[in-house]
């Protein structure tokens, strides 16, 4: 009702897209003009919003989906609209970053929201690293063509942990997966893309007692006897929350040492 109230009440609408906006007034018999203002001029409108908004009108920022400034170049405005000394105030909507956490069943009394992952699996794995020891759970925004992939590297960076994917979430078709990061991503794999906006969710590391490098070897080494050895990495990576990665290459020195005696 606060949000209709803010539409009815200001002098213009800065919008994402207007089409989409334009519906949305429509549906609530709301009759106001729409300025876009979205990721490509951005920054060659934001001068003459800030000049209307001194001159004294009322403006309001809508996105397609979602809560404004969340991955979107509305946090410019508003900083810009600080600096000038003007009023700012905000209406809140449906955000899907939060809606995943909720949903989830992971913890969320700490949190971290990381936006968007990188594209190519080189900068996702190092952007991944920076958050691999945080005791905090994580969520990303994903795009669907990439979200089998980013899942592997997820796990293989920060280690087999529980987990959810979600998508359209507040719209008609919302759905969540609940699992282990490799289960999802191999659920994802095969399945194909899923339709629709994409939230992942990442449980912060798990709860037990570090075990020792000499531990490690000889869990590995009782695995391998009776397991390949991708199997027992994936059994121990799954048992410790340890990168896979990490595991396998101690597995080949493991190897390579017991051949060499």
């Amino acid at each position: 009702m606060r949000a209709l109230w803010v539409l009815r009440s200001v002098d213009r609408i800065l919008c994402e897209d207007t089409r989409v906006t334009a519906r949305l007034l429509a549906r609530y018999g709301i009759d106001k003009p729409l300025l876009p203002y979205h990721d490509h001029n951005a920054d060659r409108v934001r001068p003459a919003i800030i000049e209307a908004l001194h001159r004294g009108e009322r403006l309001a920022l809508v996105t397609d989906a979602g809560t404004p400034l969340v991955s979107d170049p509305g946090f410019k405005l508003v900083r810009a609209a600080l600096e000038a000394a003007l009023p700012v105030t905000a209406a809140p909507g449906p955000s899907a970053a939060l809606s995943a956490l909720v949903l989830s069943g992971l913890p969320p009394d700490i949190f971290l929201f990381a936006g968007f992952l990188p594209s190519r699996s080189p900068a996702r794995r190092r952007a991944l690293a920076n958050w691999r020891d945080l005791a905090a759970t994580l969520i990303f925004f994903e795009g669907r063509s990439r979200l089998a992939a980013s899942l592997a590297d997820i796990a293989e960076i920060l280690g087999e942990r529980n987990a959810a994917v979600a998508r359209e979430l507040t719209k008609l078709h919302e759905e969540i997966r609940r699992g282990r990061l490799g289960a999802l991503a191999e659920h994802y794999r095969s399945a194909g893309a899923p339709r629709g906006e994409v939230v992942i969710i990442v449980g912060p590391p798990d709860a037990a007692t570090p075990a020792t490098a000499s531990d490690l070897d000889q869990r590995l080494r009782t695995l391998l006897v009776g397991h390949s050895l991708r199997d027992a990495v994936a059994q121990l990576a799954a048992d410790t929350g340890i990168a896979r990665r990490t595991l396998y290459e101690r597995a080949l020195e493991l190897q390579e040492g017991d051949r060499s005696r």
